[in-house]
């Protein structure tokens, strides 16, 4: 399966999760939710999409579904990025406030995009 394909089905899946994500979390911290809860319940929305899209689809192999060991590997990686991913928010939260988290969360998730095709592709969907 080609790289290109595959990044560029990732870059797909990824907006359609991410759009999830932020979402929830926008709905969640508007109606008062903490803002770590908040992104941790987006995050989760937008895992089970991911997991199910890339899955069947982004790195799919000869007609292989995903299986338990690849969503034990995608669970490992989603609490990494939760993690990295709740600390800058809160910590934009901090800085700037509840509308700079809401700004600043595309900034901190499109960063840890690229380790996630990365771990994605060579260790999760194997």
């Amino acid at each position: 399966m080609s790289l290109l394909r595959q990044g560029r089905s990732f870059v797909a899946v990824g907006l359609l999760q991410w759009a999830a994500d932020w979402c929830v979390m926008f709905a969640l911290s508007r109606a008062g939710v903490p803002v770590a809860a908040a992104n941790i319940a987006g995050r989760v929305v937008g895992a089970l999409l991911g997991f199910w899209l890339n899955g069947n689809y982004t790195f799919a192999r000869d007609g292989q579904r995903p299986g338990w060991r690849q969503l034990g590997r995608y669970v490992l990686l989603w609490c990494a990025n939760t993690t990295l991913s709740t600390a800058g928010v809160t910590t934009i939260d901090a800085l700037f406030g509840l509308h700079g988290a809401w700004l600043g969360k595309p900034l901190v998730d499109g960063t840890l995009a690229l380790g996630s095709f990365l771990a994605s592709r060579h260790w999760v969907y194997r």
